[in-house]
């Protein structure tokens, strides 16, 4: 397709002549109506002209007779620019006036009505358009009175030639307006489409131009941007995801054909079969548990979650992870503080809020729990607050606490700190915890608690319901 095909198939240059079309109808219509009461005008004044005309002379006539008006119209008809005068005998000669070339038909009957003339002085020149009243006097006598209308045609003509030229102008410049207006709206949406064909080749780093006038064009640009980075960073993940599942499950995974492998060398009776086999199902309800970790991260990520959003009370939600995590912080010797108000409304999805807090308290408990050798005593505490711009769900320890420099990092899938790689744990707990207050539209923050660590789930006002 060439440029100016391409050009003239743009949307912008489509409006534009549509835009034009209609313009160019109400023009000429409002032109037309002009045009129209103005011709009605003239006409209204030519008419008005000759009757007044009309009434003196015929006044004339009633006082003075046929001879005075015949010296009025003698004395009208030599001035210039007069009006058109002609007094005829009742067989159609003529005895004053300043017209000659009339159909003597024309004369016949009183009335109103247009006819073609030539001025005595011009001999046999082209016959001029008047509009005449003629009436007859007493005795059969003619009397025209009329009015040139070549001025009245000069001025339509004049009227008729500004509408077209003036259509046509409005033409021209509304095409060369569409011409120029569709290659601006063009040369933009080629520079935003340009860096589609390195996205399409899988290169997410490109991102489409914004001019900076916050138009639609830059606006749809901006979200198309936004949608890329979104789109980039789901990859990324998706990516991240993938290369730890290779590196962070293989070595569960060998540990478990490694143990099954022992027990088929070297076991001997039913009790080392059976010690084997309990291995392999701790190690397999482990990986079971990593997958749906890493699952209910995928799933509060894409968005496909609030499906199953609605109104709860996240604070009955935190007093049943903690009594259900209450028996395990007893088995740990940490004691569990439980702070919270009688009702807190959320909307959200409660199974998910409801496995962030449980992931937290599960950290909590690990890291708080120490020896009974260590003289302090192990504490978590649970609470929940209404805050000016939303609601925040806590969970701190009194244990060793995350260094700040770490913070930003702990969160992303299987990151476990070298102080934690001891502990059982896939590193997920945080990340699923995060990707849950990015869904509800929220953040995951990450304190210190002096000594230990404060985890603060904040949701804003805009996931609260009633």
């Amino acid at each position: 397709m060439t440029a100016l095909g391409k050009l003239f198939r743009t949307t912008a240059f489509k409006l534009s002549m549509a835009y034009l079309v209609i313009f160019v109808l109400f023009a000429s219509a409002i032109l037309g109506y002009v045009a129209f009461n103005m011709r009605r005008l003239l006409d209204e004044q030519v008419s008005l002209t000759i009757e007044e005309d009309v009434k003196g002379l015929v006044t004339q006539f009633n006082s003075g007779g046929l001879r005075r008006l015949v010296a009025q119209i003698e004395r009208r008809a030599s001035q210039p620019g007069s009006s058109l005068y002609l007094v005829t005998t009742p067989t159609g000669e003529t005895l004053a006036g300043n017209i000659s070339g009339i159909d003597q038909e024309g004369l016949l009957d009183a009335g109103r009505y247009q006819l073609f003339y030539r001025v005595l002085e011009d001999g046999d020149a082209k016959p001029h358009r008047a509009l005449v009243d003629t009436i007859v006097l007493p005795g059969g006598f003619r009397l025209l009175v009329g009015r040139d209308l070549s001025e009245t045609d000069r001025f339509r003509g004049v009227i008729r030639s500004a509408i077209g030229w003036s259509i046509l102008l409005v033409l021209m410049m509304a095409v060369a307006g569409g011409v120029f207006v569709a290659r601006r709206v063009l040369g933009r949406i080629d520079a935003m489409t340009a860096p589609t064909r390195s996205i399409k080749a899988g290169d997410f780093s490109g991102r489409l131009a914004v001019s900076g006038t916050n138009d639609e064009l830059d606006r749809l640009a901006q979200n198309l941007n936004a949608m890329l980075d979104r789109i980039a960073e789901l990859m990324a993940g998706l990516r991240e995801v993938s290369d730890n599942i290779a590196h962070d499950l293989k070595t569960p995974l060998t540990r478990l054909r490694n143990s099954a492998e022992e027990a088929l060398r070297t076991a001997t009776d039913t009790e080392e079969y059976r010690l084997t086999l309990e291995n392999v199902i701790d190690e397999a309800d482990q990986l079971i548990r990593t997958f749906n970790a890493l699952l209910m991260i995928a799933r509060a990520e894409s968005g496909n979650a609030t499906e199953g959003m609605a109104a709860f009370d996240a604070a009955d939600v935190a007093r049943d992870v903690a009594e259900l995590y209450e028996p395990l912080a007893e088995e740990a010797h940490v004691t569990m503080h439980v702070t919270l108000p009688e009702k807190l409304p959320l909307y959200g999805s409660r199974e998910l809020i409801g496995q962030a807090l449980a992931n937290l308290l599960d950290n909590a408990i690990k890291y708080a729990a120490r020896d009974e050798s260590v003289s302090e005593k192990a504490e978590i505490s649970i609470g929940a607050v209404a805050t000016g711009t939303g609601i925040e769900l806590s969970v701190s320890d009194n244990g060793p606490g995350i260094p700040e420099a770490d913070r930003a990092r702990v969160v992303e899938r299987f990151v476990r700190l070298e102080g934690s790689r001891s502990r059982p744990g896939s590193g997920l707990g945080l990340s699923l915890a995060s990707a849950v207050a990015r869904l509800h539209g929220g953040t995951l923050r990450l304190e210190d608690h002096a000594p230990g660590l404060r985890v603060v789930l904040a949701i804003p006002k805009r996931g609260i319901g009633s």
